[in-house]
């Protein structure tokens, strides 16, 4: 049931910063409301109140919007124009394709003297002899009905047939009541009706739940293709064929509903929504039960090993007695990488696992080293040394001998050489007597 609430009332409020006191315009169609409420409290400023297209059956709960000027309530369930009395300043009503049976209901507007603009196009009322007529002299203040002008000499000639077509009206609206009562209780009729037979087709319905769409078998009977694996296979299949079964018969229950001739009430409109509603609300759960895969299981909760063939690979399982071994023949995917099957070898059983495409791939790559070239291989084999070692940027010098800046230039060669040393040269006596030397300081010395 669509209700309206102050989220959705704030979020349709975006014009107005989201603020619903001052709010003056709102549009709230399309949104299978059912009643209209919570509006008179919180939005006493609307001008412009737009609920066209919902399940609304009765107006209500809107004679305090005192400032009220346009109330649109197209494609609705109405039956009865009542309770806009309040609403002193509406100018304009539109209650387009509803179920107003009631014409004389019309008289309530007679308070509404600022009413311009009426529609009731599509409506049952609008089929009574003599509709416009009585609108036209009921409501003296109207200036429209159904988007056509009323003119001056159609009033008159309106208020002068007044009494004869009041009492037509009302026998006609009389009949009309009438009618309705049937068509309730005939819907009410229906509704039960299929309620029962619903019922009794689900209690008819078989159904495994704990079916997950898998082959189950028990792996310890060894003898191929046993009665146990023909059970649990047939079990299979019946599962696929009752899920093709419940699509098909989903499919032909919403043809036959909607081919279904049904009369035009507020009832029929409803029972369509609900119906839409319960297919959508079905097949989200499909949706949501498609994705939410049940956990995988290998063995069973009282401790067998199940055969479990996801894929439906063909095998056969063989005792070869006289050679004292089990032959497993499975038939895998054409061109498949031996590399992309992983066998597990169990003294109870057996578990081949293939690797889905995408992992297969990057698998594939990191495992295969025989397309590398020889160079390829050497690169890679001195990179993997040098990444041994933890590179540093201090200077071991236990490790590494760096030469000395010092003695580059030995000691005898840069003698008296520029500015790099300069030492006092010894005089050598070319006559060798030393002795009788006299060293005078004020005399330079020989070069």
């Amino acid at each position: 049931m669509g209700r309206i609430t102050e989220e959705l009332v704030r979020q349709r409020a975006e014009h107005n910063n989201c603020e619903i006191f001052s709010l003056e315009e709102i549009s709230l169609h399309q949104q299978n409301i059912e009643k209209i409420e919570h509006l008179d409290k919180w939005c006493r400023d609307l001008k412009i109140l737009y609920l066209q297209n919902n399940l609304i059956p009765k107006i209500e709960n809107v004679s305090k919007l005192k400032k009220l000027e346009y109330l649109n309530l197209a494609l609705n369930n109405i039956e009865k124009i009542e309770n806009l009395e309040g609403c002193e300043d509406l100018q304009k009503l539109d209650l387009t394709a509803n179920f107003v049976g009631e014409l004389s209901s019309v008289k309530t507007l007679k308070n509404n003297i600022h009413l311009k603009e009426l529609f009731l196009t599509g409506n049952p009322c609008t089929d009574f002899e003599g509709y416009r007529q009585f609108v036209v002299a009921t409501l003296h203040q109207l200036k429209f009905l159904d988007s056509k002008e009323i003119g001056r000499s159609e009033r008159i000639q309106a208020l002068q047939s007044y009494p004869e077509v009041a009492k037509h009206i009302q026998e006609q609206e009389k009949a009309y009541l009438i009618k309705r009562r049937q068509e309730k209780e005939e819907a009410q009729r229906r509704i039960q009706e299929k309620q029962e037979k619903k019922k009794k087709n689900e209690n008819q319905k078989k159904y495994n739940p704990g079916y997950d769409g898998r082959w189950y078998t028990d792996i310890n009977n060894t003898i191929p293709y046993s009665a146990t694996e023909r059970e649990n296979q047939q079990k299979a299949e019946e599962g696929n064929e009752y899920r093709d079964l419940v699509i098909k018969e989903d499919d032909e229950e919403e043809r036959a509903f909607w081919e279904e001739p049904t009369p035009h009430t507020p009832e029929a409109r409803l029972e369509a929504h609900r119906y839409i509603e319960e297919k959508n609300k079905a097949k989200e759960k499909r949706e949501q039960t498609k994705k939410e895969k049940p956990p995988r299981t290998l063995i069973a909760p009282e401790g067998r090993i199940l055969n479990i063939n996801e894929p439906k690979l063909p095998f056969s399982l063989k005792d070869d007695e006289a050679n004292n071994q089990f032959i497993l023949d499975l038939a895998v995917y054409r061109h498949l990488d031996t590399s992309l099957l992983d066998i597990d070898v169990q003294p109870t059983y057996i578990r081949v696992m293939i690797k889905g495409k995408a992992k297969e791939i990057i698998v594939a790559k990191q495992e295969v080293s025989t397309s590398k070239k020889p160079s390829d291989t050497t690169k890679l084999q001195k990179n993997q040394r040098r990444n041994e070692y933890t590179e540093k940027l201090e200077v071991d010098p236990s490790k590494y001998s760096f030469p000395d800046v010092s003695n580059i230039v030995q000691e005898k060669d840069r003698i008296g050489q520029g500015p790099i040393r300069l030492q006092r040269q010894k005089t050598v006596d070319a006559t060798g007597n030393n002795m009788s030397f006299d060293d005078d300081p004020d005399v330079p010395p020989l070069i």
